[in-house]
């Protein structure tokens, strides 16, 4: 088989390592969700990844040839601004207003991005799944055994 066959099982399992990153960044930012102190000084800030297209080189009209699946690219602070809270007994809490920064996590949006890495990471193993079925029985008619 040429390798350009294989373009749709490397695909897959790119896709799949990248949603995989996108989990372990999401269950990051829960976990420190409430983390107001962080070692870079103030609260925790979110955690995003950045994905970016990879391509093998397409040229031309032979554009299929050329996805090549996506890309971690960078891991990147979001720069949303963290929510105050009123909290003057908390140590790390502004001492004149009593003002606490709060890390710029929103659980909510956590679990959505969890749900979704969760289904496309799915997604991409019944693709993989399917197209070791394909190969299996091509193989095995290519022997001659379809039974």
């Amino acid at each position: 088989m040429h390798t350009a066959a294989f373009s749709g099982a490397s695909i897959s399992a790119k896709g799949m390592s990248a949603e995989r990153q996108r989990m372990e960044v999401v269950a990051n930012n829960i976990a420190n969700a409430h983390s107001t102190r962080s070692h870079d000084g103030g609260p925790y800030r979110r955690q995003q990844l950045v994905f970016a297209a990879s391509l093998d080189g397409a040229h031309g009209n032979d554009f299929i040839k050329g996805l090549g699946g996506v890309d971690v690219v960078a891991q990147i602070n979001d720069p949303t601004e963290f929510p105050m809270i009123y909290n003057p007994g908390h140590p790390d809490a502004d001492p004149e207003t009593g003002l606490l920064a709060m890390p710029n996590v929103k659980l909510p949006n956590e679990m959505v991005d969890l749900i979704t890495a969760s289904r496309t990471y799915e997604a991409n193993l019944k693709a993989l799944t399917s197209f070791k079925q394909m190969v299996e029985l091509t193989l095995r008619l290519l022997r001659g055994g379809a039974q």
